[in-house]
């Protein structure tokens, strides 16, 4: 097991944007710190083609030396039908939402491990200390009540023999484009400024593109910088419209592997985009945000 101290020091700011693949909620978390049974496990769920559980140490994992602390660990299941030798390797992380601010805050460090029929099970055996998870003003536990959540990024070693290289301390770039004048934008697509040191650009198709076209707006995700023909970027992004208004942002989160665009051609509904009881588009103009983490090269 792995033995991870949670400093606050050491987490992000937190997102609004939800885990991507799993939110575990638990009410009346005090009776299950009293219960006979040292760990919960989750129901299964889907990431990246396979299937995982979470395990939960409401107390902490004191076979590891978690005592004290929460301890959280993330388990690969139905293996039964693995080839012989089989191993994945896996970068994961877990969320717990900080609900004072609405945020999901993690400890940003996207480790690679290694699953395989002798060790199905990875985590982080001392994830937070009790005292700070139980203080009422840091938001972590309110009203008995917690959430914890799990995003899982499988790195797949095939006979091609794509090559990930994960960036060691990835870092999120953040960009808000306001777009003005809206009603009298040509019917084509139009482009944000860059931002980043990748050159990434968020373009606009105000009346949609493919399918989309005339019902909905579309967005992509670009990057302008020079990618080696063979190369693709590892990307966990979001993009959103702003609720001007009531804080209802239209959001959308990926981690897709792509070569240069990451497209949402039905984005939002141009109806809902330009209903004034609604606070998308207003004075004519709409926000538009967007975060992106490179989190590696594929080769």
């Amino acid at each position: 097991m792995d033995t991870q101290l949670f400093i606050e020091g050491n987490t992000s700011e937190g997102r609004d944007a939800p885990p991507s693949h799993y939110l575990f909620k638990i009410e009346s978390f005090s009776l299950l710190s009293k219960a006979p049974l040292p760990k919960y496990t989750s129901n299964q769920f889907d990431a990246e083609g396979y299937k995982w559980k979470l395990s939960l140490y409401p107390v902490g994992d004191k076979h590891n030396d978690g005592e004290g602390f929460i301890s959280i660990y993330l388990a690969l299941v139905e293996t039964s039908s693995f080839s012989f030798g089989w191993d994945v390797n896996v970068v994961f992380n877990f969320f717990i939402l900080n609900q004072l601010q609405n945020k999901y805050v993690t400890v940003r460090e996207w480790t690679e491990r290694r699953y395989h029929a002798m060790k199905t099970e990875w985590g982080i055996t001392k994830f937070m200390d009790l005292e700070t998870f139980h203080n009422p003003f840091k938001g972590y536990l309110i009203d008995d009540t917690c959430v914890f959540g799990a995003e899982v990024f499988v790195v797949r070693s095939t006979f091609k023999r794509e090559c990930l290289s994960m960036v060691k301390e990835p870092a999120t770039c953040f960009h808000t484009w306001k777009v003005n004048n809206f009603s009298t934008l040509s019917d084509d697509y139009h482009y944000s400024s860059r931002f980043g040191d990748q050159q990434w650009g968020v373009c606009l198709h105000p009346k949609g593109a493919g399918e989309a076209k005339g019902s909905y707006i579309s967005l992509y995700l670009y990057t302008f910088a020079g990618i080696p023909e063979t190369a693709k970027w590892f990307v966990n992004f979001i993009l959103r419209v702003k609720d001007q208004m009531n804080g209802e942002d239209i959001i959308f989160q990926n981690n897709a592997p792509n070569k240069n665009a990451r497209s949402i051609e039905k984005f939002m509904l141009l109806a809902k985009l330009k209903d004034p009881k609604l606070g998308y588009l207003v004075n004519d103009t709409c926000i538009i945000e967007a975060e992106v983490t490179l989190l590696g090269m594929i080769n």
